[in-house]
């Protein structure tokens, strides 16, 4: 139990989902990992929003992510479906079973050399047979192995990862893996590319007493949920089953928050026009049907665009990854989905899922856009006010939703900025000193933030956040980082290794959202879908089109009323 947490289930659905998701288990294990002493307070984030407490057959306290996780036939490599904590569940079968057994194997992947030595750094499975997992938050579970007999764990390259399976490094509950098997992640056939099909997946009685008896597994133990985070492929099929995923939890779980990320990988060619049409329509269909059964919905993505014409990725000034792999492209959004997300997270005043949707979904405003600062440029010798000053406006955020230029009317905001050192908070100048902003006469660092906020979007709702808590980089982060950071993301030092950084995170209810479901519309409306009869075929017929259209336009039209832009 989670013992009065305001408890998350998360769910991921997709392979790319599945990167985003591996990034974001692996940066909640490293942040675990600095709190494990019982002599220490509590940290500012619960972990147990997120985690369940269980026990093995063997009497072992484990400690996993509350999740639920849907990918393809072929996605998991050498990962077990049923996890390794629990035992082996085709042994247990055979165990079980008296008559004549006969077995077939599959060629097994072999194991990613990461995971490998991971295993024997964390001392996992001990001499007697049993896994001994990382102990829980302040002083549960066994101790972890001394720092110097723990080996050094090696740093993957991009060339080893070919699945998110490859360097996901957390333990996960046997309830937590749902594979469609009537569909493959590799190869040319037998790939869910429509949202016909992810609808129809879910239609499947197979599959939706799964993942129903999956919820009810998890929502069993909760004392109080708070409700349900879903990151969801946006440009395939999973869109199709993240809209009856979404539609099944409001019908069965009304009241609770369903905040549902859509997640989008980097650039695309114009030379596979069939693969960018339904990415188009995927997309248009994925955001109306979830927005229709989210509390909120907010695509993610270094791309330029939700439309057909490709964009450039976004940019960092103090990062430097390749748009084309999945790899980094989910370390940087899972690192921006790490600090968004902080507010209902919170161990102390958290503010919940439903509260945090309603301040940004008014009056129909469903979809939300994403920005962040990363890492947040903080100079050695600076305070906060002066590093504010120094980014300016809307210049700060680099945007990461896809929606196009980010210069518009914001409604309403969520920031939260996270890592900086309290000394940090406030101005440094020494008394009498003339002061060069209004900024450097706050006395507090959540003044300062809330009055740049003020300064820069005027009469905006805003909800501020200042932790200490930075995000943690380390292996299996990739490198991504300027030399020129310091070990705790501080720019313009000697290069190091970066193992934690400060961020600037954003959620925005904006007319940026408006100005992007329309261009959505009018590229959905100009398009010939009796072409594409490929995707019509998987279950989606010319009136569902029409009805799509006309959501798009109606979300639009909520956005209007600021600066015009979502005419």
């Amino acid at each position: 139990m989670a013992g009065g947490a305001r408890e998350v289930l998360t769910l991921q659905l997709g392979h790319f989902a599945g990167f985003v998701g591996a990034h974001w288990w692996n940066q909640q294990d490293a942040a675990l990992c600095a709190t494990t002493d019982a002599r220490e307070p509590p940290g500012e984030l619960c972990p147990d929003v997120l985690y369940r407490a269980g026990r093995t057959a063997h009497g072992q306290e484990t400690y996993t992510p509350r999740l639920i996780l849907m990918d393809l036939k072929g996605s998991l490599s050498s990962l077990k479906q049923e996890g390794g904590l629990y035992g082996d569940r085709q042994l247990d079968a055979a165990i079980a079973w008296q008559g004549k057994l006969t077995t077939h194997k599959e060629e097994l992947y072999p194991p990613n050399p990461y995971l490998q030595d991971l295993l024997s750094a964390e001392g996992v499975l001990s001499s007697d047979g049993i896994w001994r997992v990382k102990p829980i938050p302040n002083g549960k579970g066994p101790p972890p192995l001394p720092a110097a007999i723990a080996p050094k764990p090696l740093i993957p390259t991009e060339s080893s990862i070919r699945v998110w399976s490859d360097f996901l490094r957390v333990h996960l509950h046997p309830r937590s893996i749902c594979m469609i098997q009537k569909y493959n992640h590799d190869g040319e056939a037998g790939r869910l590319e429509a949202f016909g099909q992810g609808e129809s997946v879910l239609k499947e009685p197979r599959y939706l007493e799964e993942l129903e008896d999956r919820l009810h597994f998890y929502m069993e133990e909760c004392d109080y949920l708070q409700g349900f985070q879903i990151l969801c492929d946006l440009h395939n099929g999973f869109s199709g089953v993240g809209a009856k995923a979404t539609e099944l939890l409001q019908d069965e779980y009304s009241g609770r928050g369903i905040i549902t990320w859509g997640l989008l990988p980097g650039p695309y060619s114009l030379g596979e026009p069939q693969k960018n049409i339904y990415r188009l329509l995927n997309t248009a269909f994925g955001l109306v049907h979830m927005s229709a059964h989210s509390s909120l919905v907010c695509p993610l993505s270094l791309g330029g665009s939700l439309g057909l014409r490709p964009e450039p990725p976004v940019t960092f000034p103090h990062l430097h990854y390749d748009a084309t792999l999945p790899f980094h492209c989910a370390a940087i959004l899972a690192t921006a989905l790490d600090t968004v997300t902080v507010p209902y997270r919170l161990r102390s005043s958290p503010v919940s899922m439903v509260h945090l949707a309603d301040m940004l979904n008014s009056s129909g405003k469903k979809v939300a856009t994403a920005a962040a600062t990363i890492p947040f440029p903080l100079v050695p010798g600076q305070s906060l006010p002066d590093a504010l000053v120094q980014l300016g406006g809307a210049t700060a955020w680099t945007p990461l939703s896809a929606c196009g230029d980010p210069s518009g009317t914001r409604f309403a905001q969520s920031v939260v900025l996270r890592g900086l050192d309290k000394a940090c908070h406030t101005s440094r100048l020494a008394p009498g000193t003339r002061l060069p902003s209004p900024l450097h006469a706050c006395d507090t660092g959540e003044d300062v933030l809330a009055q740049y906020l003020q300064q820069q979007q005027p009469g905006v709702r805003s909800s501020t956040h200042l932790l200490l808590a930075p995000c943690k980089v380390v292996p299996p982060y990739p490198c991504l980082f300027s030399p020129s950071l310091s070990r705790h993301g501080s720019p313009f030092c000697p290069p190091t290794a970066v193992e934690s950084i400060p961020v600037l995170g954003a959620l925005c209810s904006s007319s940026t959202s408006g100005r992007a479901l329309g261009d959505l519309a009018r590229e959905l409306g100009k398009l010939d879908v009796r072409r594409w009869a490929s995707f019509m075929d998987a279950g989606v017929e010319q009136g569902d089109v029409e009805e799509a259209l006309q959501e798009l336009g109606s979300l639009a039209q909520c956005y209007q009323g600021g600066d015009g832009l979502a005419d």
